[in-house]
């Protein structure tokens, strides 16, 4: 398999397979990078497609920057990857995990994909803020007040952040869309699932005990196997 590491406006990248006019565009999750992509492109590069994949803020080679990963930045790259993409490729497609799923729906709300696959997307950033807020005893006019207050999980909380989140909720997304959903996942809830996938009419495959982060290798299986089954159909 090629693969060829490059730069896209100064976002480190990584571009898997020989020329072709179909490209999966690979959009990792938090605490990942675009290495990430690489089981991935070795199915996809099999059935004829290119796979670009790169660093969000703060990951991977972008580690050190000071361009944090926001809402807002993470938007604007992904909408930079976005115009270069459709500069180079007639056939596009997505696939994009959890937090990358959501910057996706928020970024590329008016851009056509060929077929979008999403891993354990979070698709209510604003029901999972104030889930946060909850678990951490944070009220609206406290977390204004402070602008930024950090949690015990690790996460967090920014006035900043949740008001863009309150401010593009995910109302419109026109792409054929399958999505690879654990049952024990915590941060998207099942019914903010049922509701998005009625409302857009995705197909969902749910992996009974499955978490939010597949780790397991009964659960990298599955997901192989439904990669697969997907990329069959294009």
């Amino acid at each position: 398999m090629e693969i060829e590491r490059i730069k896209i406006n100064g976002i480190p990248a990584i571009l898997y397979g020989s020329n072709s006019d179909k490209l999966y565009l690979f959009v990792h999750g938090k605490m990942s990078n675009k290495e990430e992509a690489a089981e991935f492109a070795k199915i996809a590069t099999e059935r004829g497609f290119q796979v670009l994949s790169f660093d969000l803020p703060e990951h991977g080679d972008r580690k050190n920057e000071k361009y944090l990963c926001t809402v807002q930045n993470g938007v604007n790259d992904l909408s930079v990857i976005g115009s270069y993409i459709q500069k180079y490729w007639k056939n596009i497609s997505l696939y994009a995990c959890s937090l990358g799923a959501y910057f996706s729906l928020i970024a590329y709300e008016n851009m056509y994909f060929d077929h979008c696959l999403f891993v354990s997307p979070i698709l209510d950033m604003e029901r999972l803020i104030k889930n946060m807020m909850k678990w951490s005893n944070v009220d609206e006019n406290l977390l204004k007040e402070k602008r930024a207050i950090p949690t015990a999980f690790g996460e967090v909380l920014s006035w900043d952040y949740f008001c863009y989140v309150k401010e593009h909720p995910i109302d419109k997304w026109k792409n054929l869309t399958s999505i690879l959903y654990g049952s024990a996942d915590n941060l998207t809830e099942r019914c903010v699932l049922d509701q998005f996938v009625n409302r857009f009419n995705c197909d969902v495959e749910i992996l009974d005990g499955g978490e939010h982060y597949f780790h397991t290798k009964d659960q990298i299986d599955v997901q192989k196997k439904w990669i697969v089954k997907c990329l069959s159909i294009q």
